[in-house]
């Protein structure tokens, strides 16, 4: 029987990583040896938690913002509280933030600097460069699951983001070592976050999915594939 993965996301085939994340996940699976599915799950499909049952995992994609941030943002909550793996690209790492500083932190008034410009709290601002269709140098931190997953100490990855990490976030979310920093760029802005105590959770600012579309398996959806297959496993084990 096949994993399902969830795409959080409003599917529009104009949209490069949409068309690149469907090729990814093909081409993770095949050098897995993992048999996968992929369903697109819009963001205004999610009402609540029957919404989100039967995916073993969820890739929150690209291409915010989404016809509902609070579908996405419950897709994400889901993922990180049921210990389900989760991956998070370009906007989903946006709103894997958001997700995190309102209901980790406490941070009820944390938002989104592109849909509310006048939130008391923006822990996704305007990046002082934007990203938009560039390539950049990524710096993995030692140790971290991101790390492991490329076997290498740096790499350049694609964007097309407009948006990143705020500082009243950087400034607080990583002191308790549940949230930690997997990436930064050349100028030490972060770029991917993961969480320590759970199975796979990894967000990232670039867009790793972009490498399907040349023909290459991208690491970080094959370490993404191996922990929904690990994580499918155990629970047929346990039931």
């Amino acid at each position: 029987m096949p994993q399902v993965i969830a795409l959080v996301g409003d599917r529009n085939d104009a949209v490069t990583a949409h068309r690149a994340i469907p090729r990814a996940l093909d081409l993770a699976a095949q050098a897995c040896g993992v048999e996968l599915e992929a369903r697109w799950l819009p963001t205004d499909g999610i009402r609540d938690d029957r919404d989100l049952a039967g995916y073993d995992g969820f890739w929150c994609v690209p291409a915010s913002p989404y016809r509902s941030a609070a579908g996405a943002l419950r897709a994400i909550g889901h993922a990180r509280a049921r210990h389900r793996p989760f991956l998070g690209t370009c906007g989903g790492f946006q709103h894997a933030v958001v997700e995190y500083a309102r209901s980790v932190l406490g941070w009820a008034d944390a938002d989104h600097a592109e849909t509310s410009p006048d939130a008391s709290r923006a822990v996704i601002v305007p990046l002082a460069c934007s990203l938009v269709e560039v390539a950049e140098p990524v710096i993995f931190s030692p140790g971290t699951r991101i790390a492991a997953a490329y076997g290498v100490e740096r790499i350049e990855e694609g964007y097309h983001c407009r948006y990143g990490l705020g500082p009243v976030f950087r400034e607080v979310a990583f002191a308790d070592g549940a949230l930690r920093i997997g990436a930064v760029d050349s100028q030490d802005d972060i770029r991917a976050i993961e969480m320590r105590d759970h199975p796979f959770f990894v967000a990232t600012l670039f867009q790793p999915e972009r490498a399907a579309l040349r023909g290459e398996v991208p690491p970080l959806v094959c370490a993404f594939v191996r922990a929904v297959a690990d994580g499918a496993t155990a629970g047929r084990e346990a039931a």
